[in-house]
């Protein structure tokens, strides 16, 4: 998320991971290590910022986890300490992220949550679920995005437009690498595991795949056959995706440093955004506050 805002102009003014190795990554790409817990950090600890963006842990809304929603204990309640921020700090705007399963979660009672809570906070509130596939992505990647504007500095009609995806979708092929070695998935883990039904799966791309891959999950180092893609190459004839690809599936440029075990870089890849997605969103939202301020100019000439 940082990446696309700063694209359209902004400035990091502040940051929170908890995770080690993520906070690795973050300090080798951008000079500064992130505050750790955002539970743990108070309010007043945090500076005055214009947007806000976050995206909230996807476990407690996923299909494929429990669904436990806010009830879970250490993750599910992280949406209110963003919105503890918010509150505190009534920024401008802000944009969250989460799994596509939060729209229907708890029959829509978990939804129904959030954009209550961030209305009452003083927010016109949107939302949509948007594929990166559409953006130039070569992924399939159905994920949830909310933004919201301050009512008392927008008003009630705010022209926020969100952007509108290509049908054109870029396929895997061209990003996968030749020869690879170090990620090979062994023969004998193919014969009783990856291959041990005959149903076409799990998804097999080569350098002519000209489709988007799957969703790539936090979990993808555990290889699982059902929702998993490999790659026909290597010494056995089928491997992992490499970081190198991980980041043209995400839409990092592959000049961005991954840090940590092979484990932990795909937890990274997986849990973040496709940042061409978010770039768009980004564009729109600065369109929004260029055509308010604009607006204002007007009505102050008159």
């Amino acid at each position: 998320m940082r990446i696309a805002l700063e694209s359209v102009g902004g400035t990091c003014v502040f940051s929170s991971e908890w995770d080690i190795h993520a906070q690795k990554t973050y300090e080798r790409n951008f000079g500064e290590v992130p505050r750790g817990d955002i539970k743990k950090i108070r309010t007043r600890e945090i500076p005055r910022f214009e947007i806000l963006a976050a995206g909230f842990p996807c476990q407690p809304f996923s299909s494929f986890g429990k669904r436990a929603g806010f009830k879970h204990k250490t993750q599910g309640t992280l949406f209110f300490d963003i919105l503890r921020i918010i509150e505190a700090k009534t920024p401008d705007a802000f944009i969250l992220e989460n799994v596509k399963g939060l729209i229907n979660h708890d029959r829509g009672r978990t939804m129904a949550t959030i954009l209550g809570a961030l209305y009452l906070a003083g927010y016109k509130v949107e939302y949509t679920m948007l594929n990166s596939a559409h953006f130039g992505v070569p992924q399939n990647r159905e994920r949830v995005y909310i933004v919201g504007f301050r009512r008392r500095k927008f008003g009630a009609n705010i022209d926020f437009q969100w952007p509108v995806g290509s049908t054109k979708v870029v396929g895997i092929g061209k990003f996968i690498e030749k020869n690879v070695t170090g990620y090979s998935i062994t023969e004998h883990l193919q014969r009783v595991y990856i291959f041990k039904r005959k149903d076409g799966r799990p998804e097999i791309v080569t350098r002519k795949t000209r489709l988007p891959v799957k969703t790539l999950v936090a979990s993808y180092h555990k290889i699982q056959r059902l929702n998993g893609t490999f790659v026909k190459d290597g010494p056995t004839g089928l491997r992992l995706l490499t970081p190198s690809e991980c980041k043209a599936i995400m839409g990092f440029d592959d000049g961005f440093e991954l840090c940590g075990s092979r484990m932990q870089i795909y937890r990274q890849m997986g849990n973040s955004v496709a940042v061409p997605v978010v770039t768009r969103i980004a564009e729109e939202m600065i369109a929004t506050f260029n055509s308010h301020f604009k607006k204002r100019r007007k009505r102050g000439r008159r």
